[in-house]
């Protein structure tokens, strides 16, 4: 797994621990590739976490979805059909709840169908409690395995998908970030 950094500095030990306990893809076949981004978000977890959680929600914070719709109740095995903002070499994409854990904050997905080319992709995001500044902050780590299209290398399908996952942790650092303003905590005295 490349791990690649969204955030202050690189993966230090502590991510590393983190995406090894939390971020499971299994072995990667030949034709896959995968990578692990770190973002940290000056709001605190349980905010963060509320917009992460939302499977039927997703477009809250990501800017490349327009429209989601859940099929059937809201519980792991769920299907949510999306639609993708024109743009993007995509139109919808059907994906699978694989994990909601509100104890560990952990949220996974599976891409089962649609019109792109992201083939077998599944993804963990975790979310870890960290001091910012002297605030409560997010540790975001968003980890992700897909396969690699016909036509394109290892290097470009990660770069595309880093790229859009960037672009998602920074609106949700955003989004969570502009929350914590109205919302803002007292600094936590270090002793």
């Amino acid at each position: 797994m490349n791990d690649n950094s969204n955030g202050r500095g690189g993966i230090g030990s502590v991510e590393s621990e983190y995406i090894r306990r939390h971020h499971k893809h299994g072995d990667l076949a030949d034709h896959q590739c995968s990578s692990a981004l770190v973002k940290h978000i000056k709001a605190p977890v349980h905010l963060v976490w509320s917009l992460v959680r939302r499977f039927d929600q997703p477009q809250k914070y990501k800017p490349f979805i327009s429209r989601c719709v859940v099929l059937g109740n809201l519980e792991i095995g769920s299907l949510r059909e999306v639609d993708v903002r024109s743009g993007l070499p995509a139109t919808t994409s059907t994906e699978r709840l694989e994990l909601l854990d509100d104890d560990e904050h952990i949220f996974s997905i599976r891409i089962v169908g649609g019109d792109h080319r992201l083939k077998n992709y599944s993804s963990v995001i975790s979310l870890h409690p960290e001091i910012i500044d002297g605030r409560p902050g997010t540790l975001v780590i968003e980890s992700f395995v897909v396969d690699v299209p016909d036509g394109n290398t290892k290097d470009e399908t990660c770069y595309f998908v880093e790229a859009l996952i960037k672009c998602n942790l920074k609106s949700l650092a955003d989004v969570s970030e502009s929350h914590a303003v109205q919302d803002r905590t007292e600094p936590i005295e270090c002793m």
